[in-house]
């Protein structure tokens, strides 16, 4: 039986400290120090124009963080999009917690299975209160909530429309300009 050795966060952290990890795309996901998947110019330009619209829209209300690191328990993900509370400072020194966290976006154009489990469970099980997965592909958005004992009790499906998130229900969001 082969045992793997499980990292802490603050055991991560100091591993990113050394700058043994500087030249890989890695992050910590349950304990684990996981390659991330090359990003591709087609998942770039989704994640620009998305991060874009969102920051015109949230102006003033919340702050939107393309590709940078969160903290939770056990994992230091990189979502594609973590939309975060004001002000910035909270994060001079630290990651977003998930207390900060107002939601998270991961898009997918060849990591669907993975951002559809594995880091729907990682995120739920960390309190994330909303989790959206934008399927490139099918230009669809997926919208994940109510979240009860770690894990999300609705799902949609969005391919037109205007939605708005648990938040801010107050905000309307184009659904085609995210998808």
């Amino acid at each position: 039986m082969i045992t793997i050795a499980k990292w802490s966060v603050e055991d991560y952290h100091k591993i990113v400290e050394t700058g043994i990890l500087s030249d890989r795309p890695v992050e910590l996901l349950e304990g684990t120090i996981i390659e991330m998947s090359p990003e591709g110019p087609l998942h770039r330009k989704k994640c620009d124009s998305v991060a874009d619209y969102l920051r015109e829209t949230l102006k003033g209300y919340a702050k939107v963080y393309e590709a940078h690191p969160i903290t939770l328990s056990t994992s230091e993900p990189e979502p594609d999009i973590a939309i975060v509370r004001l002000p910035v400072s909270f994060y001079d020194n630290h990651h977003p917690y998930p207390e900060d966290i107002y939601w998270l976006i991961e898009i997918s154009d060849k990591t669907l299975s993975k951002d559809l489990q594995q880091k729907r469970l990682i995120y739920g099980n960390a309190g994330i209160r909303e989790y959206w997965v934008i399927d490139v592909e099918k230009r669809e958005l997926k919208v994940f909530t109510n979240l009860l004992n770690g894990d999300y009790q609705q799902e949609e499906s969005y391919t037109t429309g205007t939605i708005s998130t648990v938040a801010f229900p107050e905000i309307q969001l184009s659904v085609e300009n995210i998808i």
